[in-house]
């Protein structure tokens, strides 16, 4: 009975879907969160008879065959990177991206991560860190007796200190940006890491060249909608007890056939 394995890969697709569906939620309010969707393709075929083969001595094909389906594999977890909104922090320290772009951080094993999330404080040395301590690259010191910074739309980082009136450029914030941004490797606390699939990191100004430019004193939101994820929940939630169904009727046509006497 063919049926009892293709629903069962129907499930775990399913399942598979729910489970995407549900980090999207949990992460409604992750700074900087890109939503995911699970995509699926349909597994091989048996090929019972082929279309266009010849069935008759008069040269007559047969027109469509008789083909069936193994059931559904997934085919790939791509990111949306649609732009989230910006939430004002009143935190001057805070960045937000508009447009396209990520912001580099400088990991303790010395590789450079890749985020969206701008909510950035100083260290104890005044070195600007993500919430995690790790260094935002090109390495910007804020200074202890720095009255006021401003960070202008092209990266730009300036600091008034005590006793000044006009402020000193202390630093640029400059963006990676990819050809493939869906290809970057997740690595948790909102850090991604170039791939394969996502290409070398062109680094730019921000504001120039199709890179997008600085808000400061905002953070970008999470861009999951929640009806969205909620609707797409309740279909993934039919298509697993529809398979799940499927199953039963499969396993009671098999008694019914093993019942049967001659």
């Amino acid at each position: 009975m063919q049926a009892l394995r293709t629903a069962a890969t129907g499930m775990a697709a399913q399942q598979l879907n729910v489970e995407v569906i549900s980090n999207n939620i949990a992460n409604m309010n992750t700074v900087g969160f890109k939503k995911q969707r699970a995509e699926f393709q349909d597994l091989l075929y048996q090929t019972i008879e082929r279309a266009g083969a010849q069935s008759s001595d008069q040269g007559t094909v047969v027109p469509t065959g008789v083909q069936v389906g193994g059931g559904v594999k997934a085919g790939s977890v791509y990111r949306i990177t649609q732009q989230g909104t910006l939430n004002a922090t009143g935190n001057k320290l805070d960045m937000a991206i508009s447009g396209r772009g990520y912001f580099q951080v400088l990991m303790p094993t010395g590789e450079t991560a890749y985020t969206r999330a701008g909510n950035f404080s100083p260290n104890d040395q005044g070195q600007l860190v993500t919430e995690d301590g790790y260094l935002v690259q090109p390495a910007i010191t804020i200074p202890q007796d720095a009255t006021d910074i401003s960070i202008s739309k092209s990266g730009q980082v300036q600091a008034t200190r005590a006793g000044q009136t006009a402020p000193e450029i202390i630093g640029s914030i400059e963006l990676a940006t990819f050809v493939n941004e869906g290809g970057l490797d997740a690595i948790g606390d909102n850090l991604l890491l170039e791939s394969a699939a996502s290409g070398a990191p062109t680094i730019g100004t921000p504001g120039t060249e199709g890179i997008g430019g600085i808000n400061q004193g905002y953070t970008e939101a999470s861009n999951v909608d929640a009806v969205t994820e909620i609707s797409a929940l309740i279909v993934a939630q039919r298509a697993y007890e529809m398979n799940s169904k499927v199953i039963t009727s499969a396993d009671e046509m098999l008694r019914t056939a093993s019942n049967l006497r001659s």
